[in-house]
């Protein structure tokens, strides 16, 4: 999951250690900012996620390359000691 969305699993990753540490800790304030913050990676991912979906659905597809049977094979590499 950390692969496909980055910023969001750092964000996620970020206040859920937040959350731990102030939980741990006994600071109120650090675990109510940890849990804010790792809400806010789970809302990024979840918008991302819908984007991701929508954004496949109406993209054309592209051709870079033209069909096989029209290219002609490259010439053969020779090096420049052969040529002397």
């Amino acid at each position: 999951m950390y692969r496909k969305e980055p910023v969001s699993g750092f964000i996620l990753i970020l206040g859920a250690t937040d959350a731990l540490i102030g939980g741990l800790g006994g600071r109120g304030s650090l675990l109510s900012i940890g849990l804010l913050i790792a809400l806010l990676g789970i809302v990024m991912r979840w918008r991302q996620g819908d984007k991701k979906s929508t954004v496949i659905a109406t993209e054309p597809v592209k051709y870079y390359l033209p069909p096989g049977e029209s290219r002609k094979p490259l010439p053969l590499l020779s090096s420049s000691k052969h040529r002397q």
